[in-house]
């Protein structure tokens, strides 16, 4: 029996007297520290300008606030143009308001009926392309500086 502290034998040929089969070499892999810590580094140095308010986190939040507040603009104009234009069009095109569509009058139909799914499309849209800013703000805070 082996005592504890004696050492592992090392493992023996197949056969006696028969060299060792070498084992494979394994490809080597190359581990490069540096360059990971150092984009870890600029991430974190990015994040911590965000939280302790610098001129630079402060002008990228800025620029978050100001592409929320373009789209919900831009998105505003649409719905402002799309239903505010109908009185308009109505005003100024007084036979398209007699039309009847199934024995309801257009103006009805289009305020009353078809405008709530126009909205409902247009929320869809601020809130998928809102998203797709702070994703964007989100990527250029945590992508490594080049």
């Amino acid at each position: 029996m082996a005592a504890a502290d004696d050492p592992v034998p090392a493992p023996r040929a197949s056969r006696p007297g028969a060299p060792e089969q070498p084992t494979p070499a394994q490809p080597r892999a190359r581990i490069v520290l540096a360059e990971v810590s150092r984009r870890e580094d600029r991430a974190e140095r990015t994040r911590a300008e965000l939280a302790e308010q610098t001129r630079v986190g402060d002008a990228l939040v800025r620029g978050l606030v100001r592409a929320q507040f373009a789209l919900a603009l831009r998105l505003s104009l649409v719905v402002a143009i799309g239903l505010g234009g109908l009185p308009w069009l109505f005003a100024v095109a007084p036979a398209v308001g007699r039309v009847t569509v199934f024995g309801v009058h257009l103006p009805w139909l289009l305020l009353g009926v078809v405008s709530f799914p126009f909205l409902i499309a247009v929320g869809w849209a601020y809130v998928r392309l809102a998203e797709r800013n702070e994703q964007d703000f989100t990527d250029l805070v945590q992508r490594p500086e080049r």
